[in-house]
């Protein structure tokens, strides 16, 4: 067996991805390799080793129990590795070089794409890489420098800091209303087609907190994709909740009872404790705060959306 002080770190990422994702294929996107090279470098561990690290299964592979007792060894591994990279970015004072953002799909979307073509004016020897996911990066694991979320992050050792509100309303076409009326009240609004949610729960809850019960049956159409929701409406599908500033743009959509307290969304910009006085990552700070602020509320009084 090979000593495991002499293993390649490449291996250990390999194993620590397929825990994460759950199968070769899976990891290997995550990772930016091929399935065959990742299969190889599992194996590889598993021969250096002497050991089985995972079940080979239909649907994809499972831990051995060899596996699950290397796993906590492996994460603390990467834990330690991440945390040097990080003090060592930390210390980075140049204005060069690259900024990694993770955003939600509707905030890269939507909101962003001015900021950033700002960005590249303003700093041009930065270079962006914008993750649109709504999965939540891990900002100790350096998967991303700057977060951009619409919940306050409970991470420990980041920095976090709230720009404002994002207001929420709801929209329809005009096309629609023509066809269908305008609503003048949440009763007459129950009458119409409702764009709503799939999987997530988070209209429902919100909708619960101010005496409007609803289910996912009372949805015309249902969702988890925000952006899908917005061109929805702007189709004439029926009636849903968007962003109001969006919807200020959008000349083909009104707003439809707009002194209905729709609860808003807080919008929050994360890094890590060690990346805040970065350069270019302050200046990426700063230029995302000041280009997101204007779209947003600083109204404590409106209602929020908690995270799903």
């Amino acid at each position: 067996m090979e000593r495991i002080d002499r293993l390649d770190w490449t291996l250990i990422q390999a194993f620590l991805s397929v825990v994460a994702e759950g199968s070769l294929s899976g990891a290997a996107r995550a990772l930016g390799v091929s399935q065959p090279t990742l299969g190889r470098q599992v194996k590889a561990m598993e021969e250096q080793l002497g050991i089985a690290l995972f079940y080979r299964q239909p649907k994809g592979l499972s831990l051995t129990g060899e596996g699950e007792a290397l796993l906590p060894h492996a994460t603390a591994m990467a834990e330690a590795a991440s945390g040097l990279a990080t003090a060592a970015a930390g210390h980075d004072n140049s204005l060069q070089g690259t900024v990694r953002i993770t955003a939600s799909d509707f905030t890269a979307l939507y909101s962003l794409p001015p900021v950033l073509a700002r960005l590249r004016i303003d700093h041009p020897d930065i270079q962006i890489e914008l993750n649109a996911t709504d999965l939540s990066e891990n900002l100790l694991f350096r998967e991303a420098d700057i977060a951009v979320r619409m919940y306050r992050p409970t991470q420990l050792e980041v920095i976090t800091k709230k720009i404002g509100i994002l207001k929420l309303g709801f929209f329809a076409a005009k096309s629609y209303l023509e066809r269908r009326g305008t609503p003048s009240n949440i009763e007459e609004l129950m009458q119409h087609d409702l764009l709503g949610y799939d999987r997530s729960e988070r209209f429902i809850r919100g909708a619960a907190k101010l005496g409007w019960q609803l289910t996912r049956q009372d949805f015309a159409f249902r969702c988890d994709a925000q952006q899908v929701h917005c061109e929805m409406i702007r189709a004439g599908a029926g009636i849903g909740v968007m962003a109001c500033n969006l919807g200020a743009r959008m000349p083909e959509v009104e707003a439809v009872l707009p002194q209905f307290p729709v609860p808003g969304l807080e919008l929050w910009l994360t890094t890590h404790e060690a990346l805040r006085h970065t350069p270019r990552v302050a200046a990426v700070w700063k230029v995302l705060e000041n280009g997101l602020k204007p779209d947003l509320s600083q109204d404590s009084s409106i209602p929020i959306m908690h995270s799903p």
